[in-house]
């Protein structure tokens, strides 16, 4: 085949690519799968239409002169004579080669209901069962993985759900994780997986995104940072575990910075100062500031120290964890629900969902351009102008149900930052959620059974004075109660008069 009929093809190829493409954008499926697996379609086409497209430009700089010596015998020499060599030559090969098929580009790209349900198959094998085809994370293998961490284990279980919402924030008071934890192995090997997974996420859920590009921007971003010293919790001065407590119920607290540990009342914290824990802290600290000093004075070594390395490979990949988890919110929002809504399922609900999935699947098969394609379609639309909530097979409940629960009515509660619960059911089991106690706790309060039903701001902060002065009164009249006498006659509350015989002025 001379080099001009191979750029002739290319080009060909190229396209019927582009009309490949576009014929798959018109498409426009209804099920999320479809349209995922159309997408994964498009970015193949994408790679190849490159690939050809630098083949063709590699042919175009004929770097062998096989292309111009094509051109000038089809304009100086005798056209139709070329033609017939030419074709005797593809005749010689197909008669040394009777079996051989013949390449139809005119089909290579059409897609019929075989090769979608092949699609459709491939697609299902990049998720698992719990990913629901990219539209929840599947970190149950991880939770097992953070709950088994040093640090993590010896305190109290923390449940899936609430595992959703920290997995990303790697400071206090949510992450409990000392500098000494996160110098560890296995947390090393947590935080990789997990920035391994989101990515890998990203990568199966947007095939048609320019990912490369956004993943360096976030390395650009952390590079900047820890240039000037902004990454939180991995500042130069020594302190490398936790940065320290900002919110108002721990800022109220003493902070011990050597041992990352919060203290409430102050003799407790004294006592603390004179420990050996505290002490061997200390001189492990400055022992990192001594060396981290001594390599910045060294002007003919430039070479980071070997624990301010480890430091930003893991303050990196926590940096790159939280940028990634705020960039699928929507997914893990998505994750929560579908979490919690399987929680609250029977045994006999969950095999109800297995069984409609599996017919759903089967009602598919023939993909969206199969014989039922649009009875599947119109089936698939559901009827729901009053916007009731979906029931566990996707449809919306019935609306005696609807308004036997009040889902219709709006409960906003300012103490979690305005955040709206419809329904009183939703309403009163928010008081034991973490949002709740968070934002209570936020404000200062640590008793929070006593402030059930409270919502507002101010109440909450009036009810809290309002305990904080009767414990004082309480107290005052407590004191008040014994009261015991001097050799001189002087009469006073049992406190002063102790105080006053430990000091010897009696």
């Amino acid at each position: 085949m001379s080099a001009l009929e191979d750029e002739r093809l290319l080009w060909e190829d190229m396209e019927r690519l582009e009309q490949a493409i576009a014929d798959r954008v018109l498409e426009d499926p209804k099920h999320i799968r479809d349209r995922l697996s159309r997408d994964h379609q498009i970015a193949q086409f994408l790679d190849h239409f490159r690939n050809q497209a630098r083949r063709a430009q590699i042919l175009r700089k004929d770097k062998d002169k096989k292309l111009a010596s094509d051109i000038q015998k089809y304009r100086t020499g005798d056209p139709f004579q070329a033609f017939n060599e030419e074709l005797a030559e593809i005749k010689s090969f197909h008669r040394r080669y009777p079996n051989e098929p013949v390449e139809n580009l005119e089909r290579a790209y059409k897609r019929g209901p075989e090769e979608a349900a092949a699609a459709v198959a491939e697609l299902e094998s990049r998720f698992t069962g719990e990913e629901g085809c990219g539209r929840f994370f599947d970190l149950v293998a991880l939770h097992e993985q953070y709950v088994n961490l040093q640090g993590v284990k010896d305190t109290r279980r923390i449940p899936y759900v609430q595992y959703l919402d920290i997995f990303d924030i790697f400071t206090l008071p949510q992450c409990t994780l000392r500098y000494n934890d996160k110098m560890t192995e296995d947390y090393f090997k947590y935080i990789t997986s997990l920035a391994s997974y989101l990515e890998s996420f990203m990568e199966r859920t947007k095939p048609l995104e320019d990912l490369k590009k956004l993943f360096e921007s976030f390395d650009k971003e952390f590079d900047d940072a820890w240039e000037k010293d902004e990454v939180p919790g991995w500042s130069k001065n020594g302190q490398a575990g936790p940065a320290a407590p900002q919110d108002d119920a721990v800022k109220d607290s003493l902070f011990c910075a050597d041992c990352e540990k919060s203290f409430k009342n102050e003799n407790v914290y004294k006592a603390h100062l004179t420990g050996k824990k505290h002490i061997k802290a200390v001189e492990l600290r400055k022992a990192r500031g001594s060396g981290k000093e001594a390599t910045n004075d060294n002007s003919a070594s430039s070479v980071m120290p070997l624990h301010r390395l480890k430091e930003r490979a893991i303050a990196e990949r926590e940096f790159r964890i939280h940028k990634l988890a705020a960039a699928m919110s929507t997914e893990r929002s998505d994750t929560r629900v579908n979490v919690e809504r399987r929680q609250g399922m029977t045994d006999k609900e969950r095999q109800l969902e297995i069984d409609s999935m599996y017919a759903e699947n089967e009602d598919n098969a023939g993909g969206p351009g199969g014989e039922d394609g649009g009875d599947s379609d119109e089936e698939g639309k559901i009827y729901n102008p009053l916007k009731l909530p979906l029931a566990w097979d996707g449809k919306p409940i019935p609306f005696w149900l609807y308004k036997l629960h009040g889902l219709g009515v709006e409960f906003p509660c300012e103490i979690c930052g305005n955040f709206v619960y419809m329904g009183r059911r939703a309403f009163d089991k928010h008081f034991n959620e973490a949002r709740h106690i968070y934002g209570l706790k936020s404000l200062g309060i640590t008793t929070t059974t006593l402030f059930r039903e409270i919502t507002k701001i101010q109440e909450a902060m009036n009810l809290w004075q309002k305990i904080n002065n009767d414990k004082k009164k309480q107290e005052q009249a407590i004191d008040g109660v014994v009261q015991m006498e001097d050799s001189q006659g002087n009469v006073m509350p049992e406190r002063i008069y102790n105080d006053l015989l430990k000091n010897g002025m009696l």
